[in-house]
């Protein structure tokens, strides 16, 4: 076990992409859990004497990136803005990913009537594109953090149970398994301590994609003005706020915010694309 675990360390330290995204992750979690610190001035402080002004393009400091129409620095919005997505994708990603595995582990290893039942639901899920249908659900339960997490937990559980179930039916027709059933060995402890633990790499590397999709989906949830309200700072409003401005020159609203959100979620594929490589032995080169 020892020598597996060393392996595997040498070949993520080895992998530039891994590296690569792991760096961007760790800076944005220390910027998202530190943002109060780290903030140069209140993001909802405002100074209608300085809106609309740029950066440190124009020597202004106090403002390194800018401020918005209302007088707020754009730079202290973007680090608070990082709290809030960090906080709705954990919760977004662990709603989907407990239901997804408990969903695809059950139709995976117990088939028949209750795989069917399962599979046609999740099919139906699926049949919807992801970012409809959690404008959908938003626009039903309103716009709230709170709601923001449970529809993209929704959204992405169904494809989170095929993966799964995928897993599940390959680990199934192990012969480790049969071993298992003729030893009489509970179901739930083969399900929880032998495949479980068999499928767990493919579910840490579909975490970390899944990451980055949520980032995307809960800034464009802002953008449409379905998620986070005003005046928390959140990434996808603030891109839909600077739009607005863009054809008045004031590119900075919009720019940096965006330049965040595509920053960060390629960490988050680089990182999971990286683990991808390295724990799945087809990939190996």
């Amino acid at each position: 076990m020892y020598n597996r675990q060393s392996i595997l360390l040498k070949s993520i330290i080895r992998s530039k992409i891994v590296i690569y995204g792991s760096c961007i992750v760790i800076i944005f979690l220390i910027i998202a859990i530190f943002a109060p610190y780290i903030a140069p001035n209140d993001p909802l402080e405002q100074n209608l004497a300085s809106r609309l002004t740029g950066g440190f393009w124009v020597g202004n400091f106090k403002y390194a990136l800018g401020t918005d129409s209302l007088g707020r620095c754009v730079l202290s919005r973007i680090i608070n803005g990082a709290r809030i997505t960090l906080l709705i994708g954990v919760f977004s990603v662990t709603i989907m990913f407990l239901f997804g595995t408990v969903l695809g582990l059950i139709s995976g290893y117990f088939g028949g009537k209750i795989d069917i039942f399962i599979m046609r639901f999740t099919d139906i899920m699926l049949a919807f594109p992801d970012i409809l249908l959690a404008i959908a659900i938003m626009a039903a339960l309103g716009p709230k953090i709170s709601n923001a997490v449970i529809a993209l937990g929704l959204t992405g559980t169904p494809r989170i149970t095929r993966l799964v179930r995928g897993c599940v039916l390959a680990e199934r027709s192990e012969e480790y398994i049969d071993a298992a059933i003729a030893l009489g060995i509970p179901t739930y402890r083969i399900l929880l301590l032998h495949i479980l633990p068999n499928i767990t790499s493919t579910i840490i590397v579909l975490a970390s994609l899944n990451f980055g999709t949520s980032i995307l989906y809960i800034a464009s949830l802002g953008f449409l003005g379905l998620g986070v309200q005003p005046p928390t700072p959140e990434w996808g409003a603030m891109i839909s706020e600077g739009r607005q401005l863009l054809v008045l020159g004031k590119w900075w609203l919009a720019t940096f915010p965006g330049l965040s959100i595509t920053i960060v979620t390629l960490g988050f594929v680089f990182f999971g694309q990286g683990l991808r490589d390295i724990l799945d032995p087809r990939l190996k080169r």
